[in-house]
């Protein structure tokens, strides 16, 4: 009798701290974190660059995401169109990811213009030089020019490096490599 008097004493304490979470955790509204025991969850909407939306919770060490879908099952997808492509060679130095001041104007100028909700930013390379290192500057590229455009205000919702891998020309013409040194602008709607 006694122990079974413990064990429900014990079962009584874990309702109730089970429930003081649940209380914690209901309480938090909107995107605001919600608290668990030694984790903190932010909720959130991620898009692909196909446009289409998934909930995304993250705790930064393990995550979960699922496909946002309508009532029929279809999945929510935003508007997206490629905006603008800037031509590396006029906004970066060979093999640097630093954009002169001129540029930073004009890519200013260019994000406050733009009707978009978000924007995918994607930088690319020619095939010149390690795969690796291009991969690292093309990502250095789109963090500059997505950094640009939360200086004035526009919501970057990807950003990304391919280096080599999407090419839009042949690499076997210096032509080619011009039109492969770029970054690529999404629009979202």
């Amino acid at each position: 009798m006694i122990r079974l008097a413990r064990m429900i004493v014990a079962v009584m304490a874990l309702c109730g701290a089970m429930t003081a979470g649940f209380a914690g955790m209901a309480s938090a509204q909107g995107n605001k974190a919600v608290k668990g025991v030694g984790e903190i969850y932010e909720p959130t909407i991620w898009v692909d660059p196909d446009g289409c939306e998934h909930w995304v919770m993250d705790d930064g060490a393990e995550g979960f995401m699922t496909p946002h879908v309508r009532r029929d099952g279809t999945p929510v997808c935003r508007r997206i169109k490629a905006c603008g492509t800037l031509a590396a060679d006029q906004f970066f130095a060979d093999g640097s990811a630093t954009i002169s001041a001129a540029g930073r104007q004009r890519l200013a100028k260019f994000f406050r213009n733009q009707k978009a909700e978000g924007f995918i930013v994607s930088g690319h390379t020619d095939s010149a030089g390690a795969s690796q290192a291009n991969r690292k500057l093309s990502t250095e590229r789109a963090a500059a020019v997505a950094a640009v455009g939360q200086a004035v205000g526009a919501k970057i919702i990807s950003v990304k490096g391919y280096g080599e891998l999407q090419p839009r020309a042949s690499n076997a013409s210096e032509t080619g490599r011009a039109q492969n040194r770029r970054v690529d602008i999404v629009c979202v709607n």
